[in-house]
């Protein structure tokens, strides 16, 4: 019994520590796109063309590419793979439109999405609370469009929003199935969000800095990043893995603001402690339901 406890102990304690860094990691994709210092198109293109390179490389090692051809998963699968490079492509959009802070925001409200798809195409009760949160978390999006509003960013904001409800909608599917291979998933959407940019951007005509930052963002952040947080979900429940993404939302535009000085703007910090606070309460209570159900009566 001891040792049981010893295991679960440390794998909870891998899982927290690959949660942590895995999110810390990400936090860092929006200043890169930042330095990159090119067009939203060719950031678009090499951030697509590295991650399928990276990602690529470990489907093959690990033999996950099979599993992208399995008949009941196939169709779904695939249909992740489009919506995430669509998903990737609006993200750099967004970013290079508006600040990152209301990027972030607006992102992090995806899980509320998640749920309202998951409402109409799987059949799943919405608890109250989770209502609640949904009419919460949007009062603080609308706040943060209301401060675009103000500084011309409501482009940018637009495609978060856009970017949020895809992201929802990948998270149903997921969740609907799966057996669904991550990694072959995200490869696939590298090469969507690629071809996306390809009619216009101009890759091979950036200056060295800036294949630096892409070739880091591609070839290294991202994958990193996407490895730890699928290694994080073997070891601790879905809710509390999304407690960790809150840290993207608060330290994103903390190293765009120290680096690049770009400050966001009161409205946009309101919203974003309307929604950061909505979906910490939110997680914490589901996580405590969780537990609840988990203990043997």
């Amino acid at each position: 019994m001891a040792t049981a406890h010893i295991d679960l102990s440390s794998h909870r304690l891998q899982g927290t520590w690959a949660a942590f860094i895995g999110v810390t990691v990400l936090s860092f994709d929006a200043l890169l796109v930042k330095l990159a210092n090119a067009s939203s198109w060719d950031v678009m293109f090499w951030r697509g063309f590295f991650i399928f390179a990276t990602m690529a490389l470990f489907s093959v090692k690990s033999g996950q590419w099979r599993a992208m051809l399995v008949r009941n998963t196939a169709v779904a699968a695939w249909s992740v793979a489009l919506l995430y490079g669509v998903s990737t492509g609006l993200f750099v959009l967004s970013v290079s439109n508006t600040m990152v802070a209301n990027t972030v925001v607006i992102l992090s409200s995806s899980p509320f999405f998640a749920a309202l798809f998951s409402w109409v195409l799987i059949g799943e009760v919405i608890r109250l609370r989770t209502v609640l949160a949904i009419l919460a978390s949007m009062c603080g999006v609308a706040v943060v469009f209301s401060s675009s509003m103000q500084s011309g960013g409501w482009l940018g904001d637009t495609l978060a929003l856009v970017l949020a409800i895809l992201m929802g909608l990948s998270l149903t599917i997921l969740r609907r199935n799966p057996g669904i291979p991550r990694v072959p998933v995200i490869a696939v959407s590298g090469v969507v969000a690629a071809l996306m940019a390809i009619p216009f951007a101009n890759p091979l005509t950036l200056g060295v800095d800036s294949y630096g930052w892409l070739a880091l963002m591609g070839l290294v952040q991202m994958p990193m990043a996407s490895v730890l947080i699928m290694v994080a979900t073997r070891y601790l429940p879905s809710p509390e893995v999304s407690l960790f993404l809150l840290i993207e939302t608060v330290l994103a535009p903390i190293w765009v603001w120290w680096v690049i000085g770009e400050v966001p703007p009161s409205l946009a910090l309101i919203g974003g402690l309307i929604v950061i606070g909505t979906i910490a309460v939110h997680s914490a209570l589901a996580l405590k339901q969780d537990q609840k159900s988990a203990i043997p009566t």
